[in-house]
């Protein structure tokens, strides 16, 4: 009589294939850098509050509009490309499924598996063509018929990231500011603050993250800034 025993589960890993940490974290930092630079470049022209006000609400709802269909786009194109190449696959499968049984007992191989045990293995996984084509489209493309990022969850993470970033130096000025300053400790303050959320789920330190993205945007933003009162200052 055989025993069957489970393997004890230690530690589970986080979700690195969603497709939504990176538009959500570039959505985000690009919101908020390249609309506060937006801001000090109207604000450096020496235009009016008024003026100032409008130019970020257009960069906002422009610059999340725009960050959505993007990455809706090249998600969704990245994603045919990789099902096109897992069709490919599958009817090579089809055709010539000895030749694919041994390529994939040459994989096993090349990773130091006994060349028996290796196409045992390979052929014991070719009798589940689902299977077979699961562990070939990981092992020659990286990815998995099911596997794949969402661009609907991509475009959504990336609107209202970058929504909430560029949001952050205007409300200074819908709350009745006059001049830079106010939207510029906030955005000094959530650029800061971003970097270190972000390095929670990486492996950089708080205050690296945080000082990282801090230095990049204010960088932005006093290129922006130096330009726009060079224009103003010239009466352009």
């Amino acid at each position: 009589m055989t025993e069957s025993v489970t393997a004890e589960i230690h530690h589970q890993h986080r979700d690195v294939n969603g497709g939504w940490l990176r538009p959500a974290v570039f959505g985000a930092m690009d919101g908020l850098v390249s609309n506060f630079a937006l801001i000090a470049g109207i604000a450096g022209g020496q235009a009016d509050q008024k003026v100032v006000l409008l130019a970020g609400l257009a960069g906002l709802a422009a610059g999340a509009f725009s960050m959505a269909a993007g990455e809706y786009i090249s998600v969704a194109s990245q994603s045919e490309l990789a099902m096109a190449e897992i069709e490919v696959e599958r009817l090579e499968l089809a055709r010539h499924p000895k030749a694919e049984m041994r390529e994939l007992a040459q994989v096993f191989e090349a990773r130091g598996v006994d060349p028996d045990v290796a196409a045992e293995v390979a052929r014991q996984l070719s009798r589940d063509p689902d299977e077979a084509l699961e562990v070939h489209a990981r092992e020659e493309l990286g990815v998995a018929p099911g596997d794949l990022p969402s661009p609907v969850l991509a475009a959504g993470s990336s609107f209202l990231s970058f929504a909430i970033g560029a949001m952050l130096p205007v409300l200074p000025y819908l709350l009745g500011a006059t001049n830079l300053w106010p939207a510029a400790v906030i955005a000094g303050l959530g650029l800061f603050g971003a970097g270190a959320l972000v390095s929670r789920i990486t492996t950089r330190s708080w205050w690296f993250g945080g000082l990282r993205q801090l230095g990049f945007g204010a960088l932005a933003a006093a290129l922006t800034y130096g330009l726009g009162a060079l224009i103003g200052s010239n009466g352009l």
